[in-house]
């Protein structure tokens, strides 16, 4: 069963796209079935992760001296994209055994600590990588080897559009990140999708429901279904708008509302800042080096704090000084009187917030509670 190609945000029909991690594993999937077979493939169908199928068209295949090559253009369906139209190629080789992935031309490396990937890897994420070897691996059994594969990931033009990106400032150089955790590009009409964050509040409400649980992305919504053991039926993926989401929950009649989420996201609340796009507003490393500051941390952790890349590169530089607990006690603190000051009263919320490598690093009284009442499915 595959999940439709085109979303409805709101009453507007959209188009759903690729991501670069899911033109990557394409692209891969063709070189190899050329390196195999003598002869590549005009599309592949690539079931993603998140459920979808889509037929990637391949291009610019070649074999040359035990190397092929392929390429899948990067379509973002209807979402904004800088990355829209880019040729995204692999280049294959046979190996003894296992698959060794690397980044080429246009694939940023990471130069400091704290990132999805360790310094000097090139900047495909995990999610990508696990495409990518299963897609090797569905071109290997359909075609009896069961040798290994090197894979180099290039992308056109990929050194000139990073500048468009944050890349530098988290420290990854020379190109973009190969990115994606559902393989799929979902429409991110701002209008569109606040109104379906709505929509999908007030069906859940009219349905019975009396918590408003929200998950700003994938992240928050797999360590709730794995985690805490809740049933994401019953959540609603409101993106970096956790503020209109706060709203809305009032306007509709909710009278508790429970926050899961990444702290890449939550940690912004302790600065009021409640749209938490990088776009609109990044004060992670400022709001860590604040309070570590007003927890008698060193000249030298506060400097680098500042230069943190990712709230874990942040965490082990206050489990260094000894003031993780202080300082996140604080930064809770803070999210509170932030979350209270946008409710006004109207409405109770509570909220876990964590790291995959650190798990929970703050978590409101109440949160535990509600995690319990969504259970029993009060």
């Amino acid at each position: 069963m595959t999940g439709p190609l085109t979303v409805y945000r709101g009453t507007e029909a959209l188009r759903r796209g690729w991501t670069t991690g899911s033109c990557a594993a394409a692209a891969s999937q063709a070189a190899a079935i050329l390196l195999l077979t003598g002869s590549a493939p005009a599309e592949i169908r690539l079931l993603t992760p998140g459920g979808v199928t889509f037929n990637l068209p391949v291009e610019q295949a070649s074999l040359h001296d035990g190397e092929a090559v392929c390429a899948v253009r990067k379509d973002a369906g209807d979402d904004p994209d800088i990355t829209n139209g880019v040729l995204i190629s692999s280049a294959v080789r046979r190996a003894d055994s296992g698959i060794v992935i690397d980044g080429g031309s246009g694939v940023g490396r990471v130069t400091r600590p704290g990132l999805a990937e360790p310094v000097g890897e090139a900047a495909i994420n995990p999610g990508p990588r696990a495409q990518i070897k299963a897609a090797l691996g569905r071109a290997a059994q359909e075609n009896g080897y069961e040798g290994g594969f090197s894979v180099v990931i290039s992308v056109e033009n990929g050194e000139e559009l990073a500048l468009q990106t944050y890349n530098s400032h988290l420290g990854i150089i020379g190109g973009i990140s190969i990115l994606g955790t559902s393989g799929i590009v979902e429409p991110m009409s701002e209008k569109a999708l606040v109104d379906t964050i709505c929509l999908e509040m007030d069906s859940l409400y009219a349905a019975g429901q009396r918590v408003a649980f929200l998950c700003p992305g994938n992240y928050g919504a797999d360590f709730a279904r794995e985690t805490l053991e809740l049933d994401l039926e019953r959540a609603v993926k409101c993106s970096n708008y956790i503020g209109e989401a706060f709203d809305h929950a009032v306007v509709c009649g909710y009278p508790e509302i429970l926050l899961v989420g990444h702290a890449g996201k939550l940690v912004k609340l302790a600065a009021g800042v409640m749209n938490t796009h990088s776009s609109v507003a990044d004060a992670r490393q400022e709001i860590f080096t604040a309070h570590a500051a007003l927890c008698g941390a060193g000249r030298e952790t506060l400097e680098l704090l500042m230069q943190a890349v990712s709230v874990d590169a942040c965490i082990e530089l206050l489990d260094r000084e000894g003031v993780r607990e202080r300082v996140m006690a604080r930064i809770q603190d803070e999210m509170e009187k932030r979350i209270a000051r946008r409710l006004k009263g109207r409405a109770a919320a509570e909220f876990i917030m964590f790291t995959t490598k650190y798990g929970v690093l703050a978590q409101s009284a109440g949160a535990a509670r509600l995690c319990e009442k969504l259970r029993k499915n009060l």
